[in-house]
């Protein structure tokens, strides 16, 4: 059973929301990303069903075990590349962010990992390089 990038958002902004807040409602989900209840309630039924969250109308909202593995994965695909972006590229943080927010849904958990890997070896081999590189990265801006 496929997901959609949506239902990724979803499963996302709920495992972030119960991280730091625990109970979450409804609304708490339609604020955080920025729609109407209406559609929040229509994708908690639609992800309930897919078994990714326990809903209950006018109850709290539960991530399943489902939901916590393609949330916490979603998450960690998001860090690593807003990580990737500033500190590697020298993308400004904002810029980063929301193309993290994007890139995340589509990028491969294989090229995460090589990403990571790369990351680290640049960071660890070359801190010089990527010193001057984001420097003259920096200048142009």
């Amino acid at each position: 059973m496929g997901i959609s990038k949506r239902e990724e958002e979803y499963l996302e902004a709920i495992y972030l929301l119960q991280k730091n807040k625990g109970v979450i409602r409804v609304k708490d989900i339609s604020k955080k990303l920025g729609v109407r209840p209406p559609s929040v309630v229509d994708a908690l039924k639609k992800l309930s069903e897919k078994g990714f969250v326990e809903y209950e109308k006018y109850d709290r909202i539960l991530l399943t075990k489902k939901g916590i593995e393609i949330a916490e994965s979603t998450y960690q695909k998001h860090i690593l590349l807003a990580k990737f972006f500033t500190e590697i590229l020298g993308i400004p943080p904002d810029i980063a962010e929301e193309d993290a927010c994007q890139f995340e849904h589509y990028v491969h958990e294989i090229t995460a990992k090589k990403m990571k890997e790369f990351a680290q070896y640049i960071q660890d081999q070359c801190p010089y390089v990527l010193k001057q590189f984001l420097k003259e990265q920096k200048e142009k801006s």
